[in-house]
């Protein structure tokens, strides 16, 4: 059941539009990169983090860790320009004896220990496996501006993350991938497309990421609704 996680945190969040990097923002109190380091912390089968920032960042980071008394933290990793560079980097500092690795957004705060070890126990059986949820929206294909054709959502998923691979299955894709200068939008597809299958795991609706100034209002609900659920 042991794992590591990569998360990569050195994105600029320009649709954010704070002017800095969005994990640093604070959220109900603390930086939203904290809230997700302390999903990871008080797991006890997370047994190393690996964090990719900005160079620029490292001290910043350095210091919030110590202030936030996050301990697992095992390496910090240089964040490349594009969120695949920065993955990698991440996984080229993993310890030998990492063997299921996940890869994490910084801004998602709200993973749940559940879902990650049904996550991790399917890595482990198959190789490689997703969070995702069943997309509620009706979905419709558009050509200039008109419908083209309605989707059948019933096989649609909305995929999140942690992304949970064996290591040696996500570094031969990241290989073939950096070979073949292509640029995937997740860990998944990279897998993908050297024909390895991946596993759907279903997650929840709360595992939102946050990407526009809208999604910190449903953060702060969705942590309200937790608290409340605690008393």
């Amino acid at each position: 059941m042991d794992y590591y996680v990569v998360i990569p945190a050195a994105g600029k969040g320009k649709r954010m539009k704070a002017g800095m990097n969005k994990v640093l923002l604070e959220l109900e109190g603390r930086p939203l990169i904290i809230h997700t380091l302390a999903v990871f912390e008080s797991d006890t089968f997370c047994k190393g983090i690996v964090l990719s920032v900005h160079p620029e960042e490292r001290m910043e980071f350095k210091q919030l860790l110590t202030a936030h008394q996050i301990t697992k933290v095992c390496a910090l990793a240089d964040g490349g320009k594009e969120r695949q560079h920065s993955v990698y980097s991440g996984l080229k500092v993993l310890p030998p004896e990492s063997d299921i690795v996940l890869v994490h957004d910084g801004a998602r705060p709200f993973i749940t220990k559940e879902t990650i070890t049904l996550l991790v126990e399917s890595a482990r059986n198959t190789g490689a496996a997703i969070a995702a949820v069943p997309v509620k929206d009706t979905i419709k294909k558009a050509e200039s501006g008109a419908v083209s054709e309605t989707v059948d959502r019933a096989s649609l998923w909305s995929v999140q993350t942690p992304q949970a691979f064996q290591k040696a299955v996500l570094l031969a894709a990241q290989r073939k991938a950096e070979e073949e200068k292509f640029l995937g939008t997740d860990e998944s597809s990279l897998v993908e497309r050297t024909g390895y299958p991946v596993q759907i795991v279903e997650s929840d609706y709360d595992n939102i990421k946050l990407t526009t100034p809208e999604d910190l209002y449903f953060a702060r609900a969705i942590i309200a609704k937790r608290n409340e659920s605690q008393v």
